[in-house]
């Protein structure tokens, strides 16, 4: 688990980081400027809105479709229904076969996915270019002419249970922010009703219920398309004419929710106890106006005044200064209708929910009390600001940003209008919100305990979904059209593709400074944005594993307090600047990493280089993040899809480097010492084994005179010799079954040990993994979600480190049905390396392999991560260019051949996490020597989890 510190960086001048006087207080800075969104819009006669938004520099084109009709419009008695009508969406139409779209997105380098909220449903493709007629034309076919069958239905139903499980069931606090929180804020509007929904009512939907509500709300006039990206003008239009012009437009109106919610005059409190919760809770929910109401700017600036950052006031009240709570947040819901903002807080280990209630409600006090000082006031600007302009990095960002302005604000230019109505807002205009929204009688309150916390005799309050919610049954429409799949001779197929738009690669420049240290440096034009990283050793690999932890322990610390800085004043001098600035580990690296705007990249980097080079390393800061890790581990160990992963990293290693967990156990943290991070320090952050990776709106030469100026003096601190990795022998492979009775779902993992990056080996098993679970398309999904409806999705990965790796599958489905899972991934791992892939099969796997690797680097961050994992993981940068033919040269062979060397499970640990009644005798007859453990009972701490 990470803790990395998400603070915000902007203009002006600070004094160098390497300078040991105290700086002086900085004003605050001017916020950057966002470009307008550009955009030409047209309505078909079926009433379709079209929005285009061209941008030639890139090689993608994004297609988004966009329905007025969500979880609100759900029917009576069928709450969930928008949601699970989304997921059939992606089945057959009457010219695509179940899960073509896939085959038209991910199999050509694309990917696709749709998301319901409360006011809409949203389907979005990013695709190479040249394959924007074929997604129109898909686009178009599934809203004239979906298929449902009853196969179909009742598979994608058991998928939605299983999402349900696994989002709201099987995760900590999933039932409070999922279930409970919309309940208690809302008694007549239908935005009560969770939009995932209840096992109940999925399974009281019906096949006719599936076609009433396609017929009702998916229509041309009930649309909004929004394509961004690279095309020609002039073609786009005929395509939209050609695919959507026909579709007809029902002649009757769109049902609509018109219903009311009475302003709460009463608080409402409810204290619940729930299991699998191993911090106490506590959320306010506060009711908010619409979307499109003037008071919006203003609560925008309110919602970043209290969350936004470590200088946030909640973050530095309630998680800093008094270390009530292990996390905070606010989370506004801008609607149609009625919103909400809800505070909440994680609290601490050892902390009441009396503490974390009254902390929140003092903060609440003091807003409404006192309006914000300026500075708050341009923090909170310049936050925004950045937010919005790195979302318009890429021409899916800007797509999804005008069709949320029409669907939710009525308006395609709502994301432009707010960012000047911020621009606007004063102090006093937030301390007037503050009044108006969050006063005390409108509050809904929610204490969420453990239920071992639960007094003798006491019962939880009930929270459901109040019987004054108003909502209607389902009017079928008169004469709804079946539509069946067209004869194999009658279907319509897809256009072919156009000529590609090529990739553009970025090309590192490589120098060094005269002290080692290395600098890379990539120019990247467009919107004014920098991102920078400081790469340096000392990964969790190095950690001694009775100090697991300590360099994450070691990293975070890094933006917590330098010699001239505390912790606090290193936040509030950041986000007074409006950029990112975040410190961590891998395996193989620490780094620190910032995103800013490119007119301030040189105090910016000034920041940068003071956290890096004078880390303080306070033992009050030390006992601060320390306590906050602990509290994260403890969450961690309460989901099983966490500890199962967890697990199954101690059965691959054992006691190697990489076996421990990498943010630490309760109990090596707690070992940890002041002497333990600061020799981690020394050993790690050394110029000669240092990277400075800067990326964007900046010239070569003008990156390499600011890494002179801030680390051209940097020396290193002499003696400091990492100790040698202990030569551990790789233990057998494992059956572990870790019994946590009453969890909602189980994790399932099967892992094994692989390969290191280096290898030669690892662009046949990076194709192999892709076939084997990366993607929607690859064979786990396929036969555990698609064909089965076993789990929400699967997948695996090929984690290939510096020094090794391993390779895993894993997923989390319903407890009975683990044995069935861990059948199927066995027997797909043993086929990858016994049977050859087809041709057709590969060429779509590394199509995906090489398409994210080109919408990675459409974005800065993007292009900056990827060569930090090559730096942590010790490859030549060179090898970024030659990527994607190396992806293009593996054949069926080599695959198999790598997929037989590191994806034989004879050689794979197997480790469940769940309600082991419910599985472990099944389990057993196939794996006689599993051992089961007690969830309590797991130390991951040793190299054998506590048993022999």
């Amino acid at each position: 688990m990470r803790f990395g510190l998400a603070l915000l960086i902007s203009t002006a001048l600070l004094t160098p980081a390497y300078a040991q006087q105290r700086p002086a207080p900085t004003p605050p800075a001017a916020s950057a400027t966002v470009p307008p969104i550009a955009y030409t819009e047209r309505t078909l006669a079926n009433g379709l809105r079209v929005y285009a938004i061209r941008d030639t520099s890139s090689a993608n084109v994004s297609v988004q479709v966009w329905y007025d009709v969500g979880s609100k419009d759900d029917p009576a008695g069928r709450s969930g229904f928008a949601h699970m009508f989304e997921h059939l969406m992606f089945k057959a139409t009457r010219n695509l076969v179940p899960e073509q779209l896939d085959r038209l997105t991910e199999d050509v380098g694309g990917y696709n996915n749709a998301s319901t909220a409360d006011d809409y449903t949203n389907y979005y493709e990013v695709v190479p270019a040249n394959h924007l007629q074929r997604l129109l034309f898909a686009e178009a076919d599934r809203m004239a002419t979906l298929v449902v069958d009853p196969k179909t239905f009742a598979s994608e139903r058991e998928v939605v249970k299983e999402e349900l499980r696994s989002r709201i069931l099987a995760q900590p606090y999933g039932k409070l922010f999922g279930l409970y929180a919309p309940m208690v804020s809302y008694s007549r509007h239908p935005y009560a009703r969770p939009g995932i929904g209840s096992i109940a009512d999925l399974d009281a939907a019906t096949i006719d219920d599936i076609r009433a509500f396609h017929a009702t709300y998916y229509r041309p006039d009930n649309a909004v398309l929004v394509v961004a990206g690279n095309f020609d003008p002039a073609q786009l239009n005929r395509w939209v004419d050609q695919y959507f012009a026909p579709i007809a437009k029902p002649n009757r109106p769109i049902p609509r929710v018109t219903v009311d919610e009475p302003v709460r005059q009463q608080p409402v409190t409810k204290t619940v106890y729930e299991a699998n919760t191993p911090l106490p809770a506590i959320l306010i929910s506060y009711p908010l106006p619409p979307a499109n109401h003037p008071d919006q700017a203003a609560l925008k600036v309110l919602d970043a005044i209290l969350s936004g950052g470590d200088n946030s006031r909640l973050h530095q009240a309630l998680v800093y200064r008094d270390q009530i709570a292990q996390d905070v947040g606010v989370q506004v819901d801008a609607k149609q209708g009625p919103g909400t903002l809800s505070l909440y807080a994680i609290l601490a280990g050892g902390k009441s929910v009396a503490d974390g209630e009254a902390a929140l409600e003092r903060e609440v006090a003091r807003i409404i009390a006192t309006p914000p000082t300026a500075a708050e006031l341009a923090e909170a600007k310049n936050e925004i600001t950045t937010a919005e302009l790195l979302s318009r990095e890429t021409a899916e960002g800007k797509a999804s940003a005008l069709a949320q302005g029409v669907i939710v604000e009525r308006d395609p230019k709502a994301a432009d209008k707010a960012l000047a109505a911020i621009g606007r807002v004063t102090a006093a205009d937030v301390q007037r919100v503050a009044r108006s929204w969050l006063a005390a009688n409108r509050a809904a309150t929610i204490r969420y305990l453990p239920d071992t916390a639960k007094p003798a005799n006491a019962a939880s309050d009930a929270i459901a979904i109040a019987d004054s919610v108003v909502t209607a049954p389902l009017a079928v429409p008169p004469g709804i059209a079946i539509h069946t799949p067209a004869a194999e001779g009658q279907r319509v197929l897809p256009p072919a593709p156009s000529a590609p738009v090529q990739v553009a690669i970025p090309v590192p420049v490589e120098r060094r400074l005269p002290n080692g240290m290395r600098v890379v440096l990539v120019e990247k034009r467009g919107l004014p944005v920098v991102t920078a990283a400081l790469v340096a050793g000392g990964g969790a690999a190095a950690d001694p594993d009775d100090r697991a932890g300590v360099g994450e322990l070691t990293a975070g610390l890094l933006t917590q307090g330098t010699k001239t800085r505390s912790a606090t004043e290193i936040a509030r001098a950041v986000e007074s600047l409006g950029g990112s600035i975040g410190s961590g580990a891998g395996w193989d690296s620490q780094n620190v990493t910032l995103t800013v705007g490119s007119g301030q990249v040189a105090p910016a980097l000034g920041i940068l280089a003071d956290v890096a080079r004078n880390p303080a390393f306070a033992q009050e800061e030390i006992d601060r993040l320390r306590t906050r890790t602990i509290d994260g581990v403890s969450v961690a160990l309460t989901d099983p899809g966490q500890l199962s992963g967890l697990v199954a990293d101690r059965a691959v290693f054992g006691g190697a480097p990489y076996g421990h967990p990498a943010s630490g156990t309760p109990t090596t943290l707690k070992a940890i010492t002041r002497a333990d991070i600061t020799s981690a320090y020394a050993r790690a952050w050394q110029p000669e084994k240092a990277t400075l990776v800067l990326v964007g709106d900046i010239t070569p030469d003008a990156g390499m005179a600011l890494a002179t100026q801030l680390f051209g003096d940097w020396r290193g601190q002499p003696g400091a010799t990492p100790a040698p990795a202990p030569q551990v022998a790789t233990p057998a492979p494992r059956v572990i079954v870790v019994d946590m009775p009453g969890a909602g779902q189980a994790g399932v993992v099967v892992a094994r040990p692989g390969i290191a990056r280096s290898d030669a080996a690892y662009f046949p098993a990076a194709v192999a993994n892709a076939t084997l679970g990366v993607g929607f398309s690859s064979r786990l999904n396929q036969e555990i979600r698609i064909k089965r409806g076993l789990a929400y999705g699967a997948r695996s990965e090929l984690d290939a480190r510096a020094k090794g790796g391993a390779v895993s599958a894993s997923t989390q489905t319903k407890n009975p049905s683990a044995p069935e899972v861990v059948k199927i991934i066995t027997d797909e791992l043993r086929r990858l390396g016994t049977e050859p892939a087809p041709e057709a099969e590969l060429a779509t796997r590394k199509a995906v392999l090489t398409g994210n690797f080109g919408r990675t680097i459409e974005r800065t961050s993007g292009i900056a991560g990827t060569i930090v994992t090559y730096v942590s993981d010790g490859v030549p940068l060179a090898r970024i260019a030659t990527f994607l033919p190396s992806i293009e040269a593996v054949g069926p062979a080599a695959v198999q051949q790598a997929a037989a060397q590191v994806m034989d499970p004879k050689a794979a640990s197997i480790v469940v996490v769940g309600d082991a009644k419910q599985f472990v005798e099944p389990l057993r007859a196939a794996y006689p020597q599993l051992v089961v453990i007690p969830a309590a009972s797991v130390d991951l701490s040793r190299a054998d989890l506590g048993v022999k």
